[in-house]
């Protein structure tokens, strides 16, 4: 529909995948009347339980919104705004299709004006599908490594409330260009889109500052220069590093057959690729350490070892063509780990690799975004079954819920690290103090690949009950404790590291898209069998 002076005008033609109407105001219509300002550029696109309202509102003008199911005879306020968005959620889908008439007045018009009709706006709401509310999520979580990507090095932000200035993240990145690849194939962003933005990473990454090839955790993306995450930490970050190679390996396989510019980018991250000095990061010992620093070098003495999130780190070193490790630094390090082996029964689930209830859930993410875990085994445990086995744990610690914590059960599980509201950002999982009531979304719907019916109960709930406090411009916010009282529940903060699993896993889980193209690189198979994994895919 398009509003053109006080004609709307209809076009079947317009209806998209979801049962959407996307919709135009003309920002000259009305014009000459001075008593109000017409919001310029007005949208509307529906979702299975709200409809985004988005507008030009450069001068932070107040809009009233109200909305009308019965056809325009009784309209009811939804709320107002300064921002130029709105989320106007319903609750729950609609049972058939259904014409809301949305009024966006500017404050101080009356709904009962003689013009308010003018600001009306016809929305059609469908019936919602299981892939409306995937394809809905998977779209809101890449607009963070799109729409909210650092504009000059298109560097994922570590945070959307950092108080630290223009602070990006290396290893977020590699998740944000994963999650941008599987973007473009879904149109939420063209293909040039997707290119310019990785193209221009990569630009930042090739004059950063490194560490015998090795990014920092962090950088200041108006100096360029690193960032400190912690007092020693203000150098190479291997780990950091693996995750940041995990994407880019996957964008190579992306852009290496396209146009001859996509050509060139996936040369230029070969080069990026071949010049980590993974084998350097040993200190000429069988043991991978995570970092290292111009002025404090070794002082971390951080061994990689695991079972963790820092598989990925080791199969890369194994794969390097260049500066590669030997597996027995794999087999002297990571392995041999107080928390590698575990072999216990949680709640009758076998866990074979872990510490105590698996950790965190970002343990089964990280690693195994690009690495597919379908088919790959070794002599401790099939890869697959371990992960799902870990988040069917922390599923069943939510409904035995020993701690009698209000939501927990079926619908609301899934614990990892990430803010909190009441300690900050923390790692609050199954048999820690920290574990205090709160779920993090990222848990639980990035475990979709493992878990896909009890992640979408999770998806399904949080949305459907919770949505209007839990979700937001970039999809789920990062934390929600509903234990505490209204309007403490929710950290309403968005961190590179948990959007990009949510984005990346439900595009695992859809297509398999990114697997397909992190396992296409042929050094990757490599460096698995130099460490004695097996894999069919």
């Amino acid at each position: 529909m398009i509003f053109s002076g006080t004609h709307i005008l209809t076009s079947s033609i317009l209806k998209p995948l979801l049962g959407v109407w996307g919709l135009l105001f003309c920002g000259n219509c009305f014009a000459g009347n001075a008593n109000y300002v017409v919001p310029n550029g007005l949208k509307a696109k529906a979702y299975p339980a709200h409809v985004e309202l988005s507008w030009e509102n450069r001068n932070s003008f107040v809009y009233e919104l109200y909305r009308s199911t019965d056809g325009g005879k009784k309209f009811i306020k939804q709320g107002e705004t300064v921002s130029n968005d709105y989320l106007d959620f319903f609750g729950t889908t609609v049972q058939k299709e259904q014409t809301f008439i949305y009024r966006i007045l500017p404050k101080g018009l009356s709904i009962e004006s003689a013009d308010a009709s003018k600001f009306d706006l016809k929305v059609l709401v469908g019936t919602s599908t299981d892939n409306a509310l995937l394809d809905m999520t998977q779209r809101y979580t890449t607009r963070y490594f799109f729409d909210f990507a650092e504009p000059v090095t298109g560097m994922a932000r570590e945070r959307s409330n950092d108080v630290n200035g223009e602070i990006v993240t290396t290893g977020g990145t590699g998740f944000g260009i994963m999650a941008l690849i599987a973007g473009a194939e879904r149109n939420y962003l063209s293909r040039s889109n997707a290119y310019q933005t990785i193209n221009k990473i990569v630009t930042f990454l090739e004059k950063a500052e490194r560490f015998h090839g090795a990014w920092s955790h962090w950088y200041d993306a108006e100096t360029g220069k690193p960032f400190s995450f912690s007092k020693y930490d203000n150098g190479g970050d291997l780990v950091e590093t693996a995750f940041l190679i995990q994407g880019l390996l996957t964008a190579r396989e992306y852009f290496k057959n396209g146009n001859v510019e996509e050509h060139l980018l996936a040369n230029r991250i070969t080069l990026l690729w071949e010049t980590v000095e993974w084998n350097w990061y040993t200190q000429g010992v069988d043991s991978l350490y995570w970092h290292w620093s111009k002025n404090y070098g070794w002082k971390m003495n951080h061994r990689i070892k695991g079972f963790d999130e820092t598989l990925i780190t080791y199969i890369l070193a194994a794969s390097s063509p260049t500066y590669p490790i030997e597996r027995s630094v794999y087999e002297n390090c990571y392995i041999n780990s107080s928390y590698f082996l575990n072999g216990k029964n949680y709640y009758g689930i076998k866990l074979d690799l872990g510490m105590e209830y698996g950790g965190p859930l970002f343990f089964t993410h990280y690693s195994f975004l690009g690495l597919n875990p379908n088919g790959l085994t070794d002599k401790y445990t099939n890869y697959f079954e371990r992960n799902r086995a870990h988040a069917l744990i922390h599923r069943a610690y939510a409904i035995a819920n020993p701690k009698g914590h209000a939501g927990y059960g079926r619908n609301l599980w899934g614990f990892t690290s990430s803010d909190d509201p009441l300690v900050g950002y923390t790692s609050h999982h199954p048999g820690t103090e920290a574990e205090n009531g709160t779920v993090s979304p990222t848990a639980a719907l990035s475990s979709i690949v493992y878990t896909p019916e009890e992640s979408m109960q999770v998806l399904r709930h949080l949305y459907f009950v919770y949505g209007n406090k839990t979700f937001g411009k970039y999809g789920f916010y990062d934390a929600f404790n509903p234990g505490l009282v209204e309007g403490q529940q929710v950290v309403k903060s968005y961190l590179a590291i948990d959007q990009g699993p949510i984005a990346v896993m439900i595009e695992n889980y859809r297509s398999g898209l990114i697997w397909k193209l992190f396992m296409q690189n042929q050094e990757i198979h490599k460096g698995l069998e130099k460490l004695g994994f097996k894999t069919t895919k």
